[in-house]
């Protein structure tokens, strides 16, 4: 019997590859390519980066597809990510090259798994300063921030829930943020 070996993927190769707008991450050196999100999902990542804008103009928020590079092994596209002003060396002409402040992941049947496993290690890993988990169904947001090397969870918010963000450094209000389920 021959054992498989399986060949990870560098990012320098991930790099290599044509541009699409189709998503696709290098988790832990495997090509991961998602479907394009329902309109719920980008109802609710328009409506998540306008408030995080609002909260905080003197930094840049992106909606992917815009990868971020954390190593040879990962490069993710997060849905809604922020940078400070202070880290916006990050932000190059292809790529965001280092750790954003505040990631968004808005889950779907496909990714949950991913968001709450591999990513949640891989963003308390390099040490992004909050990382929001986002549940479009049950309406809620689950936040943690960073501090003394690993997530500490700070709380699940819904529609009308207000919460302290770390990173922003602001209070956030969850106001109508939840779009309407379409029938």
């Amino acid at each position: 019997m021959v054992d498989a070996v399986r060949e990870r993927m560098t990012a320098a190769a991930f790099f290599e590859l044509p541009e699409t707008n189709t998503f696709v991450e290098l988790i832990d050196g495997e090509l991961i390519v998602s479907p394009s999100p329902i309109p719920q999902h980008q109802l609710l990542s328009f409506s998540l980066a306008k408030l995080v804008d609002r909260l905080q103009p003197d930094g840049k928020v992106f909606i992917a597809p815009m990868d971020v590079y954390f190593d040879e092994h990962y490069v993710t596209q997060p849905d809604i990510l922020w940078v400070s002003a202070a880290k916006k060396s990050i932000i190059t002409k292809k790529r965001i090259e280092g750790t954003p402040d505040l990631i968004i992941e808005i889950a779907s049947p496909g990714t949950i798994k991913k968001d709450r496993g591999e990513k949640f290690e891989l963003y308390q890993k390099y040490g992004v300063r909050e990382y929001w988990m986002v549940d479009p169904i049950a309406a809620f947001i689950e936040v943690y921030f960073y501090e003394d090397g690993r997530f500490q969870r700070l709380g699940v918010f819904g529609d009308g829930d207000t919460f302290e963000s770390k990173a922003l450094g602001k209070t956030v209000e969850l106001n109508n943020i939840f779009p309407e389920s379409s029938e």
